[in-house]
């Protein structure tokens, strides 16, 4: 075990001792110089060349100047005992495409050195130099740039040296030129992408929706940073149009948006906004290409000066609602206050800083702002859910009263029926029975002689047919309804016809033969029932002489029956308001039961009765 222990130790400790072995060496810049080149990538004669220093930015030295530039930067190289060494190289950028030599061999070209250019602005290069291409004394890097006026078109810094800290320097330029921004990418997108299907589930949460409109033009801007072509766009000039105008709908979106999480009512403002974006995308769509830096810088700044007051006000607005979401969006505001100011300032050279601070702060804010959206979707999701059991122990506890009271009024229902029953019933032994028994009563007090038995056995079998047909009233709607007029209305005529020849009262019968449409079931026992009643009445109360009965059917869809006698009369208003007569009420009650309606009028010498019932067609 113990010589597994050493080979481990050597293993470990062997790249320190071959780092260590091999020679580092420093490499000392000389001069830099630069020139303008020509199209076909020639390089300058000798008199050409003009001291320069990186980083630079030749439209300071050439203004309005597009096309290409040479490089040319002397160094050598240092190592420990004058023995040879390897040297690393860098180049934080080249704005926009280019290539490189060592001593006049070339160990790098962009892809495209005409339009479209590639894009190297934000690409930062190693190369560890090979023994084979570097000289004793003094070595000469020549960097050839093509560049695109008003793009600030130039070389940025160049790193020689040792390798390993050349390699560092590089990796922190990665860190901070690409993979800084490509998190920035992913997290907005993803952000975005997660507000979207929230704002796509529920329209009503606006906020979400205008925090992925936000998140989309700023991945838009962000990519432009990270993109090697300037596809779609057939040029450089029109890719850079773009990527400002995506930043004005960004700033724009960004606005609406804290004002809509805000709860912000500004139409005013928001009218202002779309007003001045619009003016200003159509500026950068339709400057001309000798103007466009000019018209860039100025949208810069306008959209800037937007986005700072935009920052400012949401802190005075949140310290006003002492609201914990809305105190958290403006640290989040301030915060991306104070980079976007640095960093802008940087940019216009107003102040001399090598760090950047946007690329950091963006990523950190974007979280931020997505937790504070995520804190208010979980607090309205808490509220959903509290509502919804608030809305389900209302469901539950309507749904017992609901119970009770269906229960109270089925007792009430079946209350209801139960004295229905029995008012029909009493309508029906009034109607019914009880005019069988006036009739015979009549019978036997006019009678001349003593009722024999068999007479009187026939007038005790009628009245329990009477009395059947009074139970089985309930069922009358199955029973079959005469097959006319006059079928209907034999058996009462038969009935009351030796009553009233005895009293000696005449009496008319005039129906038709046929039916136009024949009455239901229902409709045929009311009006028996009213024809019983109303003939009792004739005999009981009228002292008439004469009775006239009659049945029209002036529409197929309406039937009207007439009895009309010439007794002493009533007054019927005084009989309605009184209640006092049993026969009355129930005529109405069966007429109206069965769809119609029934007017009575009398006076001395005539009364007459006309029930009005609406018929269906019979179906199918």
């Amino acid at each position: 075990m113990r010589w597994l222990a050493v080979l481990w130790l050597a293993l470990w400790l062997a790249p320190a001792w071959a780092q260590q072995a091999e020679p580092a060496c420093t490499a000392q810049v000389l001069a830099v110089q630069v020139a303008r080149g020509d199209a076909d990538g020639n390089r300058p004669g000798p008199g050409q060349w003009q001291p320069a220093a990186l980083p630079d930015d030749w439209s300071a030295r050439w203004p309005g100047y597009g096309g290409t530039a040479w490089y040319r930067i002397d160094w050598q190289r240092h190592c420990p005992a004058a023995g040879a060494g390897q040297v690393a190289l860098a180049l934080e950028s080249v704005i926009m495409a280019g290539e490189v030599y060592v001593n006049d061999e070339r160990i790098w070209s962009d892809p495209q050195l005409t339009e479209p250019l590639s894009r190297s602005w934000n690409m930062p290069r190693y190369w560890l130099i090979p023994q084979s291409l570097l000289r004793d004394g003094v070595n000469t890097l020549w960097v050839r740039v093509v560049g695109v006026a008003g793009q600030s078109p130039g070389l940025g810094p160049v790193y020689l040296g040792d390798p390993a800290s050349i390699l560092r320097r590089y990796e922190d330029l990665w860190w901070s030129h690409r993979s800084l921004f490509t998190l920035n990418l992913i997290v907005s997108a993803v952000m975005g992408g997660l507000c979207f299907c929230i704002w796509l589930m529920r329209r009503e949460q606006r906020t979400y929706g205008w925090y992925a409109l936000m998140a989309l033009f700023w991945v838009m801007f962000i990519a432009n940073v990270l993109v090697t072509s300037p596809w779609p766009f057939p040029d450089s000039v029109t890719a850079a149009r773009a990527n400002i105008m995506a930043l004005v709908l960004y700033v724009a979106c960004f606005c609406i948006f804290t004002w809509r999480f805000g709860g912000q009512s500004l139409p005013r403002a928001e009218k202002a906004l779309w007003m001045l974006s619009a003016a200003l995308l159509v500026v950068m769509a339709f400057t001309p290409q000798a103007q466009l830096p000019e018209a860039q810088l100025a949208v810069v700044l306008i959209v800037s000066a937007i986005f700072f007051i935009n920052c400012l006000q949401f802190p005075v607005h949140a310290w006003r609602t002492r609201r914990p979401e809305h105190g958290m969006m403006a640290a989040c505001l301030l915060i991306f206050f104070g980079a976007s100011a640095h960093d802008l300032l940087r940019m216009l050279k107003l102040i001399d800083s090598g760090n950047t601070y946007t690329p950091f702060t963006s990523v950190v804010v974007t979280l931020c702002m997505s937790a504070v959206l995520g804190l208010r979707h979980a607090r309205s999701v808490r509220r959903i859910e509290r509502f919804n059991q608030e809305l389900a122990d209302g469901i539950e506890q309507a749904r017992t009263e609901l119970a009770t009271t269906l229960e109270r009024e089925h007792t009430l229902a079946l209350a209801n029926a139960r004295l229905q029953d029995r008012l029909q019933i009493a309508h029906d032994l009034h109607d019914g029975l009880g005019g069988s028994l006036v009739r015979m009563m009549a019978m036997v007090e006019q009678a001349s002689a003593p009722v024999p038995s068999q007479q009187f056995l026939s007038m005790l079998k009628l009245l329990r047919d009477d009395l059947r047909q009074t139970i089985d009233s309930g069922s009358s709607a199955g029973v079959k309804v005469p097959a006319t007029p006059r079928e209907w209305i034999a058996p009462l005529r038969h009935r009351f016809m030796q009553l009233f020849d005895e009293l000696g009262i005449g009496a008319g019968w005039r129906f038709p033969e046929q039916w136009r449409t024949p009455p239901s079931a229902l409709q045929c026992m009311a009006l028996t029932r009213l024809v019983e009643e109303s003939l009792v009445n004739v005999l009981k109360h009228s002292r008439a002489r004469r009775v006239e009965l009659e049945l029209l059917q002036p529409e197929s869809g309406r039937l009207e029956l007439r009895i009309e006698d010439d007794g002493a009369g009533f007054d019927v208003a005084a009989v309605l308001r009184a209640g006092i007569s049993v026969g009355m009420r129930s005529m109405h009650t069966r007429i109206a039961r069965v769809g119609g309606r029934l007017d009575v009028a009398s006076r001395p010498g005539q009364t007459v009765l006309i029930a009005t019932l609406e018929l269906r067609p019979p179906q199918g």
